[in-house]
């Protein structure tokens, strides 16, 4: 019986995931939704631009858009922050980061839902990542590094730290008005550093770095049009 069920679930995904591809096609792609902008001070952070590399370009469709910095803080901590933009092909110019993470020598252990409050009372979900990954020192040693990722989707109108509701906008959308979304992908990440280099900060501390880092830099992203995004 329970074989049976399971073969009725994996039949109804298959059908469903499998509907995409017959989705009509449109050329109708909706405006971004966030600019393509980091401001280059968040607080007491100092963001300097950060290098895309060559494999994410040839990786992701021709028309995707990035813009992404390091950010430091007086102490010496660090946060990397992301912004990708799909082009009109949304489906080879973004996905979820547990989908690349692994081909970074990343392994993914957990993955959680947050809400980030906003000083203004707002607030705004992200999933958080927990990756590992064994690096060598210069010295021949094996140490294992751990790094705490925060991603969330922003579209024309809606945002979203969920890819499958991501993906059920975008059919709703094709299906009820001939458009695809044009979405942004956000990344806010950092190593926790405790007993490998200074300063020294816990999963826990580097948590809450983070989603403060995060309190001060929401308000901070705009729209196209220059208005906020929050």
């Amino acid at each position: 019986m329970i074989t049976k069920r399971l073969v009725t679930v994996q039949c109804v995904l298959l059908a469903g995931f499998g509907s995409i591809f017959l989705l009509p096609q449109t050329s109708k792609t909706s405006p971004a939704g966030i600019a393509m902008t980091l401001p280059s001070v968040v607080g007491t952070w100092f963001g300097d631009d950060a290098v895309v590399t060559e494999k994410e370009r040839a990786i992701l469709a021709k028309d995707t858009q990035f813009v992404r910095k390091d950010y430091k803080s007086p102490e010496g901590d660090q946060i990397f922050v992301s912004i990708v933009l799909s082009g009109d092909d949304m489906t080879t110019s973004i996905h979820r980061p547990e989908r690349c993470l692994p081909a970074q020598g990343w392994q993914v252990r957990a993955s959680a839902k947050r809400a980030i409050q906003l000083p203004d009372g707002k607030s705004f979900d992200v999933t958080r990542l927990q990756n590992a990954q064994t690096l060598e020192t210069p010295d021949k040693r094996q140490i294992e590094v751990t790094n705490l990722n925060y991603y969330w989707f922003v579209g024309y109108d809606e945002m979203t730290a969920s890819h499958l509701t991501r993906t059920g906008i975008d059919i709703r959308d094709r299906i009820l008005h001939g458009q695809s979304q044009r979405w942004a992908y956000v990344t806010v990440a950092a190593n926790v550093t405790q007993g490998i280099w200074r300063p020294e900060r816990s999963e826990e501390q580097t948590t809450e770095m983070l989603e403060k880092f995060m309190q001060e830099l929401a308000p901070r992203l705009q729209k196209p049009d220059g208005s906020q995004l929050f």
